[in-house]
């Protein structure tokens, strides 16, 4: 059964958003997000300090889908006021490993004794410093800081080994202020 359903979210005071056809870009204090949504079948446009999403006639999929945009909308204007921060912490029993910043990649050395250091990707918009047994990664989109921080987790997982034993890593231990 098809019913009118339709989402505002209210801009805060100090963002600003700019709806040009698919693509949403809001500035604020920390910076600049921009994102193209897929919005075929749903109005998508800007009331005077809200952002109106919705449709006449959404069956149960398309509320799905407004849920869902409206939910990244508000990670939008969350990140442009207060970056999104993710933790993660170095951890190693036997072999000393060094984690190291340089430019758009972060070098572990020593990593189970391995001869060859790791590289693992930042990705761009995301910045990570490293403080002596943690790593913060900050940045102002959430899907790039969630993924360079999945990007450290993965770039020291342990194979052919059990892990219960052999638990060196780089492990996430915050994630967008909410610990793990």
């Amino acid at each position: 059964m098809k019913k009118e359903f339709y989402q505002e979210i209210e801009i805060p005071e100090g963002v600003e958003a700019n709806i040009d056809g698919r693509v949403l870009s809001v500035k604020g204090p920390e910076g600049e997000n921009k994102r193209e949504f897929n919005i075929r079948k749903f109005e998508f446009k800007k009331k005077d300090n809200k952002i109106l999403i919705g449709s006449k006639k959404a069956t149960k999929m398309q509320k799905k889908m407004i849920n869902t945009i409206t939910s990244h909308v508000k990670n939008m204007i969350k990140g442009v006021q207060e970056k999104f921060e993710y933790k993660l912490k170095i951890a190693f029993s036997h072999f000393p490993m060094t984690v190291n910043i340089e430019g758009n990649k972060a070098v572990i050395k020593n990593f189970l004794g391995e001869k060859i250091p790791r590289q693992i990707n930042i990705l761009d918009g995301a910045e990570a410093s490293v403080d002596n047994d943690i790593v913060t990664v900050k940045s102002v989109d959430k899907e790039i800081a969630g993924q360079t921080a999945a990007n450290f987790e993965t770039g020291t997982k342990i194979r052919a080994k059990d892990q219960r034993i052999f638990q060196d890593g780089i492990y996430i231990i915050e994630k967008a202020g909410e610990e793990i």
